[in-house]
């Protein structure tokens, strides 16, 4: 735990960081703590350390987690950049590990630049297109921005998918509609009606053929194709009405982010309103009492509240309110091929931003076992230890002859919280060997697996055209420098 007796400890950055994700002024986090804002100030730059009694206090009048504040964002800093640094580019600089944990402790903002720089540098190595450039007035010049997608991802990151106002105004919402669960497509196909003058239709699918859903502002009409099912509908109401009602919150929000091209605004905007759609079918305070309550089974939950197991999943990634925090979960959404098109954490689980996944995680596996949840203690190569849960769902269903669309879904959680959830009754925690799997087999260096695609591009690659390994790839213990 941070604060041991007698040691001095300079965290300005992480200080300011929760200041910031809680929302609060300087001001107002001095009068929570019962100190100065000047100390606050002083102790956000770096000029005074912060006792163990301040943390204590930090921790107690707002709920926090103090080995989550000692870890998670660093964590995930950490890992991203040694990611970054573990490319051949940098292969003549030898940058200890420490330096690194410095800087993703005391800069986390150069963290996020080196990203975007990264970010550019592969996209232009590949042979994409390189940046999505636009020049705003002459005094501020050219401005510069990544993969949009990558962007709002950090965005979400930096917010712990967490968005307050948006969670609030989506409970005022469901306070005026009151309403139970399956009645809420009414409702809300009501509002729309009776309060915007939008009218909602079920289309069938010659009509709307690849289109799921579609606003027609010309005729004031919310179009739904007939292939999208009873959750997918009611989440698409609520995500028009929060296009109608929540556009200022949108707004306030996505000026927060500072300088983005029209790309990533758009995104970011779409996101948003997809989160408050989210935060409507399943609003807060009920949502988490039913989850604790359940244990975190996701087929009750969506049971209850009417809702699909990807959109319960993506929801219990969600819950970081202050003084209200349910598990800290991260979530995957991937392709039989790989191609992974959703990823939150609201833990310190260290996603790859520059590749895929590791085969040997069994979300890959629910393709051969459709119809069953699985369930799997995991193991990183630093020793860190992961529960999870994959499970199979398709969405949405295509008319014959196309391919029916499938996607794996992965949830989890650290070890340390998994007696919180059903599925892990009966398992014991502490001595069931976890599955040893990487990042992704480009920054992996285990050695002797057989579902290696690549060697580590830490490590030399040897060749024996006299032998034949388990791996295909063979490569030197020594890292490169």
């Amino acid at each position: 735990m941070p604060g041991e007796s007698g040691k001095k400890l300079f965290v300005g950055p992480r200080f300011r960081r929760i200041r910031q994700q809680l929302g609060l002024s300087q001001t107002q986090l001095a009068e929570g703590l019962g100190i100065s804002p000047s100390y606050v100030n002083l102790i956000e730059r770096n000029q005074r350390p912060v006792s163990a009694q301040i943390l204590l206090r930090l921790a107690e009048t707002y709920d926090l987690d103090l080995r989550d504040l000692a870890s998670a964002d660093e964590d995930r800093f950490f890992a991203e950049l040694n990611e970054i640094f573990s490319d051949p580019l940098f292969r003549q600089i030898e940058l200890p590990k420490q330096e690194l944990r410095d800087l993703a402790e005391l800069c986390p903002g150069v963290t996020h630049a080196l990203q975007r720089l990264y970010a550019a540098y592969t996209e232009a190595r590949r042979g994409e297109t390189l940046v999505a450039a636009q020049m705003a007035d002459r005094n501020e010049g050219a401005r510069f921005e990544a993969n949009p997608i990558e962007r709002v991802r950090d965005l979400i990151e930096a917010n712990r998918n967490y968005f307050a106002e948006l969670e609030q105004q989506a409970e005022s919402l469901r306070d005026a509609l009151d309403v139970p669960a399956e009645a809420l497509y009414a409702a809300l196909a009501a509002r729309l009606r009776e309060k915007h003058s939008v009218q909602t239709r079920v289309m069938p699918v010659d009509v709307m053929r690849e289109t799921l859903r579609r606003y027609d502002r010309h005729r004031r009409q919310l179009l739904i194709s007939e292939l999208v099912d009873g959750p997918g509908r009611t989440f698409q109401l609520a995500v028009q009405l929060g296009m109608a009602e929540c556009l200022p919150q949108f707004e306030l929000i996505i000026g927060r982010a500072g300088a983005l091209d029209d790309t990533a605004r758009r995104l970011y905007r779409m996101t948003l309103a997809s989160y408050f759609a989210a935060a409507v079918m399943m609003p807060y305070a009920p949502f988490l009492a039913a989850a604790e309550a359940l244990n975190y089974d996701i087929n009750v939950l969506a049971q209850r509240f009417n809702t699909g197991f990807e959109q319960v999943c993506h929801r219990l990634t969600t819950l970081s309110r202050p003084n209200a925090r349910g598990i800290p979960f991260f979530m995957l959404r991937v392709d039989n091929a790989g191609n992974v098109s959703k990823r939150f954490s609201s833990g310190t689980f260290p996603f790859s931003k520059f590749g895929g996944t590791c085969p040997l995680w069994n979300v890959h596996s629910t393709f051969d076992t459709p119809d069953r949840l699985l369930k799997q203690i995991i193991e990183l190569p630093d020793g860190s230890r992961y529960f999870s849960i994959a499970q199979m769902v398709r969405r949405p269903v295509a008319p014959h002859p196309l391919p029916q669309p499938r996607f794996a879904i992965g949830l989890g959680c650290e070890i340390r919280h998994a007696s919180r959830l059903v599925y892990a009754a009966g398992i014991d925690l502490e001595k069931t060997e976890g599955t040893p799997i990487g990042v992704n087999c480009r920054l992996c260096e285990r050695e002797n697996c057989a579902q290696r695609a690549e060697p580590p591009i830490t490590r030399t690659l040897i060749l024996d055209e006299t032998t034949r390994r388990v791996s295909s790839f063979a490569f030197s213990n020594a890292r490169e420098l």
